[in-house]
């Protein structure tokens, strides 16, 4: 299939030219439009048999900027075993303050419920109290369990309500033919997260062309027009074969635009540091779009998992420098109080261990010199290459970043005439902008050509036109060292001032 628009892709390090011959001269350039270089889309289940509208966001994508808008749309509980999409809303809203957040719940309380025999229930204080996580629509009501039809009709009899603790409460009508009732019967659907499997993350394209799961991110641009920079999948980036869809989607979303998927080891299967590596190269989370981390981070009671805060203190980190990610988020502060096992077990690493895990391709948590901080550099590929765009955190996501930069500040261009004017348009008016972010220190370096070897006229022909990008982000000084010597011939001096004195 032919591709009709525009792309960005790149060369490895090794293979880059710098010495052709190019053409075209300056123009003025025009305003960039920023992207939100961290937008993460988090995947996972949400309590949404707590909200007015269960059926509202079931494999749908919503955009949220606060707290409210997250709990209003998917509800909220604490159960992040069950609900992983309240880990990341926390997380996000609560302890990093970053926004805005793409959620896309897989939960379908259409599909994943279970039913409940009716029971009796006795009546006190005009209510009743149902513990389970019941679907408010599901209730049926009676006198008893012998009456045929529903005798008793919602907001006629009775009402429904979820309380703070996430409870049905029952509330008797006095008007109502359950008034006089000391107890009746209850029988309804529960919500059922146990049931949400990894194929339902995955997703795919219904047979009426839905989309599902994880092929909802390609949506994303196009719903609410702001790219995704960071996939997330809490508690399901553990399975295998989640994260290499989260890796091959992160390569191209929506066909084009590069980002990173943000993964974990499952610390269920590997408990000591010593054995994570084995675990990640077993299981190829070995991708150079791919952030790998153990093992969970504990804040008092609550335990995320470490990618969680990894998405928050990037976020953090890139507000802090103009929404430009040149920065590693190694040795930024994690709103952390330890690390720690999913079932709570603390976890103690030396600088020593922790460095052992960076240099395995594996994202770790330190409390080293000011509280616990995000631990490495770089992405999962390290230690089988060497490229420093693909091995390094802050160099892959700067490469991502133009990319997608690039691809939505000239789509306007796609389609007009191939000619030297819009040539020249797009050299410079790139060049313009990579400059100021040379001068702004988030480049090192950076240049746009227009090769004559590039663009051979069977292309041109063909409406097809390609620019060279040459540019450096910054690599982290990961290795700071002093060398320190002892100066003996401070003694001569010290011998010289003693004769003087005698």
């Amino acid at each position: 299939m032919s591709f009709h628009g525009i792309r960005a892709t790149e060369l490895s390090t090794d293979n880059l030219q710098n010495t052709m011959t190019a053409t075209g001269t300056s123009v003025v350039g025009r305003a960039s439009i920023e992207t939100t270089a961290s937008l993460p889309v988090v995947i996972g289940r949400a309590p949404v048999h707590l909200t007015e509208n269960p059926a509202a966001y079931v494999n749908k994508a919503v955009i949220c900027y606060t707290w409210d808008d997250a709990v209003n749309a998917l509800g909220y509980s604490d159960d992040w075993n069950n609900y992983e999409l309240c880990e990341a809303m926390f997380s996000e809203f609560k302890l990093y303050g970053a926004r805005p957040v793409v959620f896309i719940n897989v939960l379908d309380p259409a599909i994943h419920k279970t039913a409940v025999s009716g029971q009796m229930y006795n009546v006190t204080d005009d209510e009743v109290v149902i513990s389970d996580s019941a679907l408010l629509d599901s209730f049926v009501v009676k006198t008893n369990s012998y009456t045929t039809t529903a005798m008793a009709i919602r907001n006629t009899d009775y009402t429904l309500a979820y309380n703070s603790e996430g409870k049905v409460i029952i509330s008797i009508i006095d008007s109502g033919n359950l008034a006089s009732c000391n107890s009746i019967y209850v029988a309804y659907d529960k919500i059922n997260p146990a049931a949400v499997t990894y194929q339902d993350v995955v997703g795919g394209i219904s047979t009426s062309g839905a989309l599902k799961g994880l092929e909802l991110i390609d949506a994303v641009y196009t719903q609410f027009g702001i790219v995704p920079g960071i996939i997330a999948a809490p508690n399901w980036s553990e399975n295998p074969t989640v994260a290499a869809v989260m890796k091959a989607k992160a390569e191209k979303v929506s066909s084009i635009f590069p980002c990173i998927c943000l993964t974990d080891i499952d610390t269920e299967q590997v408990r000591k540091y010593g054995d994570a590596y084995a675990w990640k190269t077993r299981n190829g989370y070995t991708g150079s779009n791919q952030v790998v981390c153990w093992p969970c981070v504990k804040n008092g009671n609550m335990i995320f998992h470490m990618s969680t805060h990894l998405m928050g203190v990037i976020a953090v980190m890139d507000a802090e420098n103009g929404d430009v990610p040149y920065m590693s988020p190694s040795n930024h502060a994690m709103r952390a109080s330890g690390i720690c096992l999913k079932d709570g077990t603390e976890i103690l690493l030396t600088l020593d261990r922790a460095n052992l895990l960076n240099d395995q391709g594996i994202v770790t948590g330190l409390n080293f010199n000011g509280g616990f901080k995000i631990w490495g550099d770089y992405t999962g590929i390290y230690p089988s290459s060497t490229d420093p765009k693909d091995i390094f955190i802050c160099c892959r996501r700067m490469f991502d970043w133009q990319r997608r930069t690039f691809i939505i500040n000239y789509w306007q261009y796609v389609d007009q005439p191939l000619i030297p004017r819009v040539v020249r348009s797009l050299v410079d008016n790139e060049r313009i902008r990579l400059n100021s972010y040379v001068a702004r220190g988030y480049l090192l370096f950076a240049d746009v050509q227009f090769y004559e070897e590039e663009n051979p006229l069977t292309d041109l022909l063909a409406g097809k036109l390609r620019l060279h990008i040459i540019m450096t982000p910054p690599v982290p000084a990961k290795e700071i060292e002093a060398v320190v010597e002892y100066d003996v011939s401070a003694y001569s001096t010290l011998l010289e001032t003693i004769s003087e004195v005698g």
